[in-house]
């Protein structure tokens, strides 16, 4: 059997994660989505989203990345909410047989305001 490789990113809130004001606590997170998003226009992310009801909140989101996990890992050093510390980074290479998945190419939000909107 052939098998197709992905990166596989997981975002976890650090039990030492800075705590900051709602304001910036907003900004923040519209330039993780800002970021997010350019990696999506430029055909990085094969498919990304955020954890609901998670067993585990400190699992953030998780992302499918058609690039090399050293490669994802100097991507995601740069993401605003990472480097405040807000944010870390686990990444690992996932295997599924070759064929089984699709991504199709869909907008993302740039911003909270976007994904607010649902449109």
């Amino acid at each position: 059997m052939r098998f197709d490789q992905h990166t596989v990113v997981l975002l976890v809130r650090p039990p030492d994660a800075p705590e900051l004001p709602p304001e910036a606590l907003d900004r923040l997170q519209n330039a993780h989505l800002a970021h997010q998003a350019g990696l999506v226009e430029q055909g990085l992310v094969l498919a990304a989203g955020p954890f609901v009801d998670a067993d585990d909140e400190r699992l953030r989101g998780f992302m499918v990345l058609s690039i090399s996990p050293d490669e994802a890992r100097e991507l995601y050093a740069n993401d605003p909410a990472v480097r405040a510390g807000r944010l870390a980074v686990q990444v690992m290479s996932w295997m599924v047989p070759e064929g089984i998945l699709r991504f199709e190419s869909v907008p993302v939000p740039r911003s909270m305001l976007e994904a607010a909107a649902g449109d």
